[in-house]
């Protein structure tokens, strides 16, 4: 699969929230929090088309852009990244670390015993 670099994460944000876009729409979009001209966001989703994150309809003018992954398994592929880079695969070290540095409510913590509970190992 793929790594994505924060600006595309922030590009594929924009387009997970409609079907397709036009250029303008997703400048606008992203303008508020990166300030990115359009020939900047025009340069990240053609180069996200040759990574197979977004496809381009040129059938039409204006051209539209849309997502050709979901959130859901952008968000996994991060989590697999993350635990191998920082944890070596150790699911465990990396809820541990979790845990240690942040407070949990007794909810999450029912939740997170039941699921536990659950799993076959």
């Amino acid at each position: 699969m793929y790594k994505l670099t924060d600006s595309e994460w922030q590009v594929l944000e924009t387009l997970w929230q409609a079907d397709s876009l036009l250029l303008g729409e997703v400048v606008d979009s992203l303008y508020d929090t990166t300030k990115w001209s359009r020939n900047t966001v025009h340069t990240y989703l053609t180069r996200m088309e040759k990574k197979g994150l977004v496809k381009i309809t040129r059938d039409s003018e204006p051209h539209r852009y849309s997502r050709l992954v979901t959130r859901d398994d952008c968000s996994k592929k991060e989590r697999e990244n993350l635990l191998h880079k920082v944890y070596g695969g150790s699911v465990g070290d990396l809820v541990a670390a979790f845990l240690k540095e942040s407070k949990i409510t007794p909810e999450e913590k029912a939740k997170l015993n039941k699921l536990l509970d659950d799993m076959e190992v």
